[in-house]
């Protein structure tokens, strides 16, 4: 029986560990693919993918639920926020900033959440927390300023990417407290048979639909779609990659560790993704790891780390 648990709890690591990796890698391949496509296209085309590789998984399983009419407007609202909205902030964003700035900047979403949940849901905010909070804070100025703090008062702090993937990891952080209750531990409440608590795969996947659905008028209006027919082969593979390894089994591996374990132990991972985007943007994009990068990421991490810590 604990050989079960064991084995159980090794591939539940070996799946966040690579949801990490992928998640990481994912502004590598959408910096690559930018070059070809526009953000509408490149939106729909890996959302449209995940949702097949979820709605395959949740098929095979036997999970997919009907939900309450009542609640369809929310999972739209969360698909909007969570989808269509973010993705747009970070793909438009990944053309005029670096690789490695969008992931440290991504690493602060849990120092916004554990500020959100203080305001929005009043959960506790102890000094500690304050202290990681202020610190991820100034590692985060630190990291898109390239350490020319007197840029702050000057109004020359990063570019407009810069502050548009700093609004998505915001938005992120929203659309986290927002979902807490409804993909987690209220998430029965959300079907027809109340007896039925459901997978939160199957909650991620009408969310998913509805990420797309917002997102699909976009693309066609866009009509970035027309390039497909001159795609590189390696614009292909930076598309598979997004649709099946990012947003299917990311997402797949993500939802059912959160099953297993506490949401704090499985956000630990999250740590590496930074470190994982780093590792590649360097030899793919040529993008160079100042010291300021790293000291201002280092300090993003501690704070982050006090705060899930406090």
């Amino acid at each position: 029986m604990e050989t079960d648990s064991n084995v159980r709890r090794l591939w539940t690591y070996a799946g966040l560990t690579l949801t990490v990796i992928f998640w990481g890698a994912s502004f590598v391949a959408t910096k690559i693919i930018l070059l070809e496509l526009t953000p509408a296209t490149i939106i729909v085309i890996r959302f449209g993918v995940g949702f097949i590789v979820l709605l395959v998984t949740v098929g095979l399983r036997r999970e997919i639920r009907p939900v309450h009419r009542q609640k369809l407007p929310f999972l739209a609202l969360l698909g909007f926020l969570g989808i269509t909205f973010h993705q747009w902030l970070q793909v438009t964003g990944l053309k005029t900033t670096a690789a490695t700035i969008t992931a440290w900047i991504v690493a602060t979403i849990p120092v916004l959440v554990a500020l959100l949940g203080w305001v929005i849901l009043g959960e506790r905010l102890t000094k500690q927390r304050v202290a990681g909070i202020a610190l991820a804070a100034g590692g985060a100025v630190t990291v898109v300023s390239g350490g020319d703090l007197l840029a702050l008062t000057s109004g020359r702090v990063g570019t407009v990417g810069d502050i548009m993937i700093a609004i998505s990891a915001i938005n992120w952080a929203v659309f986290t407290v927002l979902s807490k209750r409804a993909l987690g531990v209220q998430r029965s409440d959300l079907y027809e048979d109340a007896a039925d608590n459901g997978s939160p795969v199957t909650a991620m996947l009408y969310v998913m639909g509805f990420g797309l659905a917002f997102s699909l008028p976009w693309a066609l209006v866009d009509g970035g779609w027309r390039a497909l027919a001159t795609i590189s082969e390696q614009g292909w593979w930076a598309l598979i990659f997004l649709g099946v390894a990012c947003s299917g089994l990311a997402y797949l591996f993500w939802y059912k560790a959160l099953d297993v374990m506490p949401a704090t132990q499985a956000g630990v991972f999250l740590y590496l993704e930074p470190l994982v985007t780093a590792a590649l943007a360097g030899p793919l994009l040529g993008e160079a790891t100042t010291t300021i990068t790293v000291l201002g990421g280092a300090a993003i991490l501690l704070g982050v780390w006090w705060v899930n810590q406090g």
